[in-house]
């Protein structure tokens, strides 16, 4: 008997691409041995109800969309009993503007070599965070540029793609505020006042990649944290980018290490993005990893490190 799979999709991610290739992503599954049910999302959260209350009944839960659907499929996925959960793969076909996450992974633009990757890969075991009581893939941040993308107009993320962040996140610069707060990094303790801080386990953010800059192992137990003060002027600002840049840690301004579990404190509510979502209001929040929480199908041969 066929196994069954769920393939879920955001029909309005990406110029609603999805639409034009929906009929050759289905034929891919079904030629692969996969009994398919198809879901296009009508809603915000719905594919997290989906995932949450559906996905239990199948062997394989396909993601088409942004890396805000894919994040409402993880976390509705993670609400199955952890003894489910283990038998179940999770396989993305990235339709978003940006798509950091599958970047990351490894995993193919083109929408058919997604579907067949899906089909013929293999299994990659991703560490996913754990925010207060939500759940993210690979970005929690608060600060500078970080509501960027849940803030920019889908018609204008349609229209211009990745250069609508950018167009965005420059009219922001004039007007960058920062935050006063205790930060706690498995027992190291850091106090300051931020304009940027992000948690971390991709090798690309808002489509920049760095080896220097985004060191992620995405399944080491492991996130990356990076803090960054208000540079008071623009070479400062050049400053602090070029030691990142370099590989360096820690310089004026900025810090950045790898944690389990990070607290933060504050006196007044900040606002949180989570994968590029709105992630809410908090005064407290605590972040930990997930270990190897999920099952991401990703191409064969891939390079990403997994014991």
């Amino acid at each position: 008997m066929a196994e069954k799979l769920l393939f879920i999709f955001n029909p309005h991610s990406g110029k609603g691409m999805i639409k034009a290739n929906l009929a050759d992503i289905i034929d891919i599954f079904t030629k692969g041995g996969y009994d398919v049910t198809v879901h296009p999302t009508q809603a915000p959260l719905d594919a997290y109800d989906t995932a949450r209350e559906r996905g239990a009944e199948y062997k394989v839960i396909a993601v088409s969309g942004g890396d805000g659907t894919l994040s409402e499929t993880v976390e509705g996925f993670l609400e199955l009993p952890s003894d489910i959960r283990d038998n179940i793969k999770v396989g993305y076909i990235p339709m978003g503007s940006t798509n950091d996450f599958a970047n990351s992974l490894g995993i193919p633009k083109n929408p058919l070599e997604a579907a067949q990757a899906i089909v013929d890969g293999e299994v990659f075991k991703c560490d996913i965070g754990r925010f207060n009581n939500r759940k993210f893939n690979y970005v929690a941040g608060f600060g500078a540029f970080t509501d960027v993308s849940y803030e920019t107009p889908q018609e204008t993320k349609n229209m211009f793609g990745h250069m609508a962040y950018i167009i965005e996140g420059i009219m922001r610069i004039p007007n960058l505020s920062k935050y006063a707060m205790k930060v706690e990094c498995d027992g190291k303790k850091v106090s300051g006042e931020f304009a940027l801080g992000m948690v971390m386990n991709t090798n690309s953010v808002a489509g920049i990649k760095g080896e220097n800059l985004f060191r992620a192992d995405l399944c080491d137990g492991l996130f990356e944290v990076m803090l960054i003060k208000n540079p008071s002027n623009l070479i400062e600002f050049q400053n602090m980018l070029t030691g990142m840049l370099k590989g360096d840690t820690e310089g004026k301004g900025y810090l950045i290490l790898k944690a389990r579990e990070i607290v933060f404190e504050t006196e007044d509510d900040i606002k949180w993005t989570l994968d590029g979502e709105y992630g809410g209001n908090s005064k407290n929040v605590k972040i930990s990893v997930l270990p190897q929480a999920v099952n991401f199908i990703v191409p064969s041969k891939n390079t990403l490190t997994q014991e």
